[in-house]
């Protein structure tokens, strides 16, 4: 048996990284999965390689965010569970952020979550039926970094976001909860540290170096306490936003 057994699980940033990790897991957990991308060469190669179904999709568009619901049932008849792992990481601090850079990052990582939600959270309503929903935020939502300013801004956003849904929803039996998710080793992640950060082939080492564990967040690890969250093996869980970090915040050296 598997965690996911029976159910239909959407997974909205799905195509590579953190997203592609749980679709895999998922579909391991006995889901029937769909998940959307903006990505289409990586969405085609993950839908053949897992047997999820692929929707391209351009989530900076409110519309589109809540057509992945609509479309997702249409495909599989209900959608059970979603999870929200888009993201943007573009660098920016108070003072260089233009306009369209902080309204392109809450576009993605809080405008896009908040609709999808709606959707899900009204399909639920409308079927009379509980579900779960899955938020990847960030252990920077804290605070962050001074480059991760309009970044940290959607995400505290969308931290507040999922406690605000899961108190108004939770006696309809829609578990909302999230992940405030550390340094993670993703593609999207060695791309950001080469554009960003002049990092050579040997940045994820000097990374894995610098932290208590020595090692970077793994994909497979978060994804399998996503579909954990997802599943009702959870219980009751619902409004908690979940440090999965290595660091100690509040701790002080």
């Amino acid at each position: 048996m598997g965690l996911l057994d029976d159910k239909v699980v959407l997974v909205n940033g799905g195509s590579q990284g953190v997203g592609a990790g749980i679709v895999r897991a998922a579909v391991r957990e006995g889901a029937t999965v769909a998940f959307t991308g903006r990505r289409v060469g990586l969405g085609e190669k993950l839908a053949a390689d897992t047997g999820a179904h692929f929707l391209a999709a351009d989530l900076s568009d409110p519309e589109q965010a809540r057509d992945s619901v609509v479309r997702t049932v249409a495909g599989h008849g209900r959608v059970d569970c979603l999870v929200n792992a888009a993201g943007l990481t573009s660098r920016g601090s108070l003072l260089d952020t233009p306009p369209e850079l902080f309204d392109a990052h809450i576009a993605i990582n809080l405008r896009a979550p908040f609709f999808a939600m709606q959707a899900a959270v009204q399909h639920l309503l409308d079927r009379r039926a509980p579900g779960t929903i899955v938020n990847i935020i960030t252990s920077s939502s804290h605070g962050g970094q001074p480059f991760l300013a309009p970044y940290v801004a959607a995400k505290a956003g969308l931290a507040g976001l999922t406690r605000n849904a899961a108190h108004a929803h939770r006696w309809d039996r829609v578990r909302i909860n999230g992940l405030n998710i550390g340094w993670t080793d993703t593609e999207g992640e060695d791309a950001t540290q080469r554009a960003f950060h002049g990092a050579g082939d040997d940045w994820r080492e000097k990374a894995a170096q610098s932290q208590p564990m020595g090692k970077l967040g793994q994909v497979d690890e978060i994804a399998d306490f996503v579909v954990f969250l997802l599943s009702d093996r959870s219980g009751v869980v619902t409004g908690s936003v979940i440090d999965w970090d290595q660091i100690v915040f509040g701790g002080l050296d």
